[in-house]
């Protein structure tokens, strides 16, 4: 069973930057594939970024795209999130993902593992 347990989020103004974690107990090299998602009050779970482990090939939500990376590093079994230029609408809870099958990288469903998420308030 791997755990993933995300941080780094917070409650700032918009135009600054913020960068998440999210630490996995195993390695990540046994994933296929890795994602971001945020879940806003009344809204479904969408995926912000995903990352296929093997290829290396990086996805984006059309929101975030030029704003926001997804990395991993595997000596640390972490994935990371950089987000910059914040905008109130990115405030959600955000949620880290990790799929060990293949699958688009933006569907919740198939992803096995899930962190427990953190926050992410943007005000104007």
């Amino acid at each position: 069973q791997v755990q993933l347990v995300e941080s780094g989020g917070g409650s700032v103004q918009a135009g600054v930057s913020l960068r998440l974690s999210c630490a996995a107990s195993e390695y990540l090299n046994g994933m296929n594939r890795l994602g971001w998602f945020r879940q806003a009050p009344g809204k479904e779970r969408e995926g912000v970024a995903g990352i296929y482990t093997r290829s290396g090939n990086t996805y984006y939500a059309d929101s975030v795209k030029g704003r926001f990376t997804i990395s991993q590093d595997n000596a640390k079994n972490t994935i990371y999130l950089q987000m910059n230029s914040l905008k109130p609408e990115d405030t959600a809870m955000y949620y880290c993902a990790a799929g060990v099958y293949g699958g688009m990288w933006n569907i919740p469903r198939g992803y096995n593992y899930w962190g427990q998420g953190t926050q992410v308030t943007v005000s104007s």
